[in-house]
């Protein structure tokens, strides 16, 4: 019996092994494949999360220090069915990008999570589920449980075991509704979050060509940033590949970040800064409430002012 035990232990390791000399073997020729004059990546930032931090404009006042025309490119929410198209972009431009899971959704489809990391991206965090409550309105406890499942589910659909702390020390919050109890208990933990500088808003329906011109536009405006995308979305993969050609011919570079022993150099916000999402997720709140009281046949309150649209 233990001969067997033993046998099919074997058995199992080297079809993973087989799987992940596959998935090598499709990146290696996926690289062979980039245009003469692929967009690429200019440098690898490799980070440390050591005592935790936090970066994006729309959320924190600090960002990474960028040069200007630099780009870090993320995506959320994934993987999805459209993932993989939004990995062909990528791989075909030999550009390398940070992808925030959903555990649930990495779950379902591991072989999308172990391409990511075969081809060279980046594979963080974005809790379990992804609450539409958000982890604000969740329980200190509840809202930990939530992301350690996230972290959990993750790592074994990457690398098929997790441990104590995730592979990679980067998390998303959802809809960036943080909480101050939930950054120090990442800090604490030596896991950096990360927000965004520049959104495409690709939550809202759009064209792929309005999206494009919406993104280019903000790019133009910033000259830099973190940039955020949901590669469960059909537009962005749709206009993933003529933004990257875009980008290539606007002389923006592609900076890919990954954990490692640098310490990250940030840069301030300007004088003024306020948190945009801040605001946002005040806003919602408070129609949430309005709503629920009118419902009940409660005198409304006050309506906040509306946020800025994004």
């Amino acid at each position: 019996m233990k001969e067997k035990r033993v046998l099919a232990t074997f058995i199992l390791a080297v079809a993973f092994l087989g799987l992940i000399f596959l998935l090598a073997h499709r990146a290696a020729a996926s690289s062979a494949r980039c245009l003469p004059d692929a967009l690429g990546v200019s440098r690898t930032l490799e980070l440390s999360a050591q005592g935790g931090w936090q970066v994006g404009l729309k959320t924190y006042p600090r960002t990474l220090a960028l040069d200007d025309h630099e780009i870090v490119l993320t995506f959320d929410d994934g993987p999805t069915h459209t993932t993989a198209k939004v990995l062909d972009a990528l791989a075909k431009e030999c550009v390398k990008a940070t992808f925030f899971l959903v555990g649930r959704n990495a779950a379902a489809m591991p072989s999308l999570v172990r391409r990511q990391i075969a081809e060279g991206h980046t594979v963080g965090h974005h809790t379990f589920s992804h609450p539409g409550a958000t982890l604000r309105r969740l329980g200190e406890k509840a809202a930990q449980n939530e992301i350690e499942k996230g972290f959990s589910a993750d790592d074994k659909a990457a690398y098929g075991a997790a441990g104590a702390a995730p592979r990679t020390p980067f998390f998303r919050f959802p809809g960036f509704a943080d909480t101050p109890a939930l950054v120090e208990w990442l800090s604490a933990r030596n896991i950096a979050v990360f927000g965004a500088d520049v959104w495409a808003s690709d939550w809202q329906p759009m064209t792929p060509e309005a999206q494009l011109a919406l993104v280019l536009a903000r790019l133009e405006k910033e000259g830099r940033g973190i940039l955020l995308f949901h590669d469960s979305k059909e537009q962005t993969a749709a206009m993933l590949p003529a933004l990257l050609r875009e980008l290539k011919q606007r002389g923006f570079k592609i900076v890919h970040v990954k954990p490692g022993a640098e310490p990250p150099a940030m840069q301030a916000a300007p004088q003024g800064w306020t948190s945009e999402t801040d605001k946002i997720i005040a806003d919602v709140f408070a129609k949430e409430t309005h709503a629920g009281r009118k419902a009940h046949g409660v005198a409304p309150a006050p309506q906040a002012q509306p946020a800025p649209a994004k």
